[in-house]
């Protein structure tokens, strides 16, 4: 009876301004997340980010709690929960995270009559999990196909030729040798179909809201012409990867344009709940090829921070330098490649390419590879720098690099193809683009001074003097530029980095190959080249991950594609896709 007055007595947050909205808190966790009922999750919504300047949805996922063998959910019968992570970039700081528990057959409100960035997050629950969202506009299977059969993230899925739950397999390592476990496959090809769903009859409907309405005559003066629906890729060289772009246009402008991804889809996640914790470090490397140090270092912060890791200075030191040296390299590339999409075929390219191949000779140096760098550890890094390592990086940050960026500064800043193409095209508003969730150098491009790295402190970046450039015409023209301003600040932090670097250990923790975290959930984020990087990770107190989820700046990002190339050519749209800056093997995980 005592607890039974307790529990009446608990008074949750918001409820005062949306009654009945919070029914818990999930106190025991990590983080502390508040538990909504589905009938007021959009009042809620609203409400904070109205009244409460939760501007930003930053993440959404889900979890699938039917196999979980911890004690924290005990008591809760709901299958799933869809965890959103919200953030204010009026204010800064930390996130506020809420979560919706879902049977097998509920569904959910979508947030995107709120947050019109839940768009493509959605889509994905949807995809994996099978959830619905009840108002989406376009809910749809974004990274698997329309006729694949069931949801491959929930916990009861097995794939064509699955071995067993987690790693390390022990049917690859036999008391006796190696055996091909795929010999003993008893399902044969991965053939079944949805009920109902015969692939001989099935023609693809038009599942692209926009394009699909989209006027198909269109006035033009004394002229009516009617509007045809093109596609651009998935096999083309502007899209810089298998991407498709569904576009209706009229003569060459564009009325509605639509991002199809997914060919490269090889369920990264599912991958990594198999794998152990160690084992998801490298396989980070292969998100986006270009970023490999950052994306090492966003999950090695979201792990650390899971299991209470302490990391020794150098080692931090050693990790902010790579992390900048990383996005130096992005935004030289970035640059580069939007010169190619504007016509100036790899000269450009190639003065970035030349100073990037200096750096990734420095990471080899360290890591003992180029791309997949693998480089950092759970408590610090896995190498210490070699003999002149840092001297080399000095003369690469206080003489080499500032003379390059003055001469692309030199070369195309005042270039007047790049003008006249660049300058207000692709416009999108920064109040348009923070509710699409989009992050990193597009929203600084449009005005926006907020960069994770000073919102909310990470590392030991709060020790280093460096600005955060803003442009205001939020067009191509200044998302070229801004990665300019942005390497050049990167260049600050990195001569300060090593001027201060100290003396002493890399590695902090325990050590050992199997970790095994306590019982929790963390999101973690960090101001990747591209955007916000985050890492939603969930464990059971065992050696795999329970739920392991990346928050992928590319893909989000691609909300802003179809709304920044309406009205503008079939000729802009390439290099406004450009321009965001994607990788394939990021966007498709």
């Amino acid at each position: 009876m005592v607890a039974e007055a307790q529990a009446e007595e608990t008074v949750y947050p918001y409820n005062d301004a949306v009654p009945g909205a919070v029914i818990g808190k999930w106190a025991e966790a990590t983080e502390p997340s508040l538990v909504v009922t589905p009938e007021k999750l959009l009042d809620l919504l609203t409400h904070l980010r109205d009244q409460e300047s939760y501007d930003f949805l930053s993440n959404l996922t889900c979890v699938d709690y039917s196999s979980y063998g911890g004690k924290l959910r005990t008591g809760v019968d709901a299958r799933f929960e869809v965890v959103y992570n919200l953030y204010s970039t009026k204010k800064g700081g930390g996130h506020l995270s809420l979560r919706v528990r879902v049977g097998d057959d509920d569904s959910v409100p979508s947030a995107t009559a709120v947050y019109p960035g839940a768009n493509l997050q959605e889509c994905e629950v949807y995809d994996l999990y099978g959830i619905k969202f009840e108002g989406h506009p376009n809910l749809r299977r974004v990274l698997m196909w329309e006729g694949f059969h069931g949801y491959p993230m929930r916990k009861d899925w097995k794939e064509a030729y699955f071995e067993e739950e987690g790693k390390p397999f022990k049917s690859r390592h036999p008391a006796k040798g190696y055996e091909w476990h795929e010999d003993k496959l008893p399902w044969g090809k991965n053939t079944t179909y949805p009920a109902g769903w015969d692939p001989d009859s099935w023609e693809e409907p038009i599942t692209y809201v926009p394009v699909s309405q989209a006027p198909h005559h269109v006035e033009n003066g004394e002229l009516e012409t009617e509007s045809i629906v093109v596609n651009l890729g998935p096999h083309h060289p502007s899209t810089h990867g298998v991407f498709r772009m569904l576009t209706r246009i009229e003569g060459e402008t564009i009325l509605a344009l639509e991002p199809e991804m997914g060919y490269l889809h090889r369920n990264h996640e599912k991958i990594g709940e198999r794998n152990t914790w160690l084992m998801n470090m490298p396989f980070t490397d292969r998100l986006d090829y270009i970023n490999s140090m950052s994306n090492n270092l966003a999950y090695a912060l979201a792990v650390e921070k899971l299991a209470d890791i302490e990391v020794p200075e150098r080692a931090q030191y050693i990790r902010v330098i790579v992390a900048e040296m990383t996005r130096i390299i992005n935004h030289l590339w970035s640059i580069g490649f939007i010169l190619n999409d504007l016509g100036a075929l790899q000269t450009p390219a190639l003065y970035a390419i030349e100073e990037r191949e200096m750096m990734l000779d420095l990471f080899e140096e360290i890591s003992g590879a180029r791309l997949m760098c693998n480089y950092m550890r759970f408590g610090g890094v896995v190498r210490d720098l070699t003999p002149g390592w840092a001297d080399r990086v000095s003369y690469l940050a206080n003489e080499r690099l500032p003379r390059t960026l003055d001469e692309l500064d030199r070369l195309l800043s005042d270039n007047e193809i790049v003008k006249a193409r660049g300058r207000g095209v692709g416009y999108l508003s920064a109040e348009d683009l923070i509710s699409l969730s989009v992050s990193g150098p597009m929203i600084r491009a449009a005005g926006l001074a907020y960069d994770i790295r000073k919102a909310e402190p990470y590392c030991i970046y709060d020790r280093f003097d460096f600005d955060i450039p803003t442009l205001p015409e939020s067009d191509i023209y200044a998302r070229y530029y801004i990665r300019l301003l942005e390497a050049r600040e990167s260049v600050k932090i990195v001569q300060q980095a090593i001027r201060d670097l100290p003396e002493g250990e890399i590695m902090g923790g325990k050590g050992g190959y199997t970790l095994r975290p306590p019982e929790g959930e963390v999101y973690v984020r960090v101001e990747a080249p591209k955007g916000e990087l985050g890492f939603f990770l969930a464990s059971d107190g065992k050696p795999n991950p329970y739920r392991y989820h990346v928050r992928a700046p590319s893909y989000i990002n691609l909300n802003a594609l179809g709304p920044m190339s309406v009205g503008y050519k079939i000729a802009d749209a390439v290099v406004i896709l450009g321009a965001i800056d994607i990788v394939l093997g990021e966007v498709d995980r």
